[in-house]
């Protein structure tokens, strides 16, 4: 049996990342219309609560877990630690006085609760004063409309936090920010937030050499060292990296070029496709970061079970360069031409074209849980739903594994 789970981040007004929604189907075969919401809940829950999988999936950061009427009234989230997740109260729940009192009884034993998809009225008023989150999907609900709702909210219940679902621009960012918003969820941060024709700045050049090299077949270690020996703070950072994967060794690593024997090719081109981004890309959202390597990971795994095969390096690097052009701010046409690349990347990353092409679309349409499309390419790519459900999982305790070691 195996858990279907895709996770979308949820930002704070520095674009940081602070926690995940964790979304849920049924296996395969599109059958999550078969299976009711609290069956689909108490999966979630068993197959990742009762183990450390939902932890390694966000990377010990907040959780937020939908949560139907009658698991609330049968007060299931009781079973977990208080620290495990945010309880959603869906917004099929009816705003009786059972479900207060459930609601009540949670928030008096320490749990945090949010209002998902929440709509103002009178019923739910009462209900205000014990969760800790209000979240508004801005295409349903107007963000000048929410913004009048939570200036008012913010006198009476000073505790209340508002989460802004389905930003899908920076300007709907930047209104809802505006408007007073705490928290974001959406794939703003996954696209470029100005694309226009500037001269790129020393650090992402640095990391367009460094991409350069990576993309040949045999990374040519001199090169490499040389790029990176023009660049302190770059190499500090590496170093330090490799160092922490390697504190169980006699003598510390104190070169870059010790540092590129121990890594060899494979381990050098992960630790340069997350590291020398994030150094160049400061100031985007570190989810940005963690989707791009957790794509590449994703890609390349799911390229092996494909038949026939398709190169691994060349699916990592087509799931990697795919958020290119958010991460530099730069047309992904222009960006692309720039490096050594077979034509079947190009095409995947510029037309998501061929097989590669469609492990893109696999990811993304796993990102933002639409299962239909995914059992539409899992047909396309005659790969099996449960392999890539377990492999999508792995790539994000991957992706969060890395994460959390490069902001140590």
């Amino acid at each position: 049996m195996h858990s279907y789970l895709a996770r979308q981040p949820v930002l704070n007004r520095n674009k940081e990342t602070v926690g995940y929604e964790l979304l849920f189907r049924d296996g395969p075969d599109n059958c999550f219309p078969e299976i009711g919401d609290e069956q689909a809940t108490n999966r979630l829950l068993a197959d990742n609560f009762f183990t450390h999988s939902a932890k390694k999936a966000t990377g010990g950061k907040l959780a937020f877990i939908n949560f139907p009427y009658c698991s609330l009234i049968q007060r299931t989230p009781l079973m977990f630690s208080k620290k495990s997740f945010i309880i959603e109260i869906l917004e099929t729940c009816e705003p009786t006085d059972e479900l207060l009192e459930a609601i009540m009884e949670l928030h008096q034993q320490g749990y945090l609760l949010a209002l998902d998809d929440f709509v103002p009225s009178e019923a739910w008023n009462r209900f205000l004063p014990y969760v800790h989150f209000v979240k508004f999907d801005v295409q349903a609900t107007p963000i000048a409309k929410a913004g009048f709702f939570i200036r008012r909210q913010r006198e009476r219940v000073e505790h209340l936090k508002f989460l802004a679902e389905k930003v899908e621009t920076h300007e709907e960012f930047e209104a809802a920010r505006e408007a007073g918003f705490d928290f974001f969820q959406g794939y703003f941060f996954s696209r470029p937030e100005m694309i226009q024709r500037k001269t790129l700045t020393p650090c992402a050049l640095t990391t367009l050499r460094l991409y350069q090299e990576i993309s040949q077949d045999n990374v040519d270690y001199k090169k490499v060292e040389t790029i990176i020996a023009n660049d302190v703070s770059l190499s500090y950072k590496l170093l330090r990296h490799v160092n922490n994967m390697t504190s169980s060794l006699a003598k510390p690593i104190t070169s870059f070029r010790q540092a590129l024997v121990y890594l060899g090719e494979e381990r050098l081109r992960r630790f340069i496709s997350f590291v020398a981004t994030a150094h160049a890309t400061e100031r985007k959202p570190r989810s940005l970061y963690g989707l791009s390597v957790q794509r590449a990971q994703f890609c390349e795994r799911l390229s092996k079970k494909l038949s026939p095969a398709v190169s691994g390096s060349q699916a990592f690097l087509a799931g990697l360069f795919s958020l290119l052009d958010s991460l530099l701010d730069q047309p992904i046409e222009e960006l692309i031409t720039q490096l050594p690349l077979s034509e079947e990347v190009k095409d995947a990353v510029i037309h998501q074209q061929g097989q590669l092409g469609a492990l893109l679309k696999l990811s993304q349409a796993y990102d933002q849980a639409d299962w239909e499309q995914v059992t539409e390419l899992c047909k396309t790519l005659s790969v099996a739903e449960s392999v890539v459900a377990e492999l999508y999982l792995e790539s994000l305790q991957w992706s969060s594994f890395i994460e959390k070691a490069s902001a140590e």
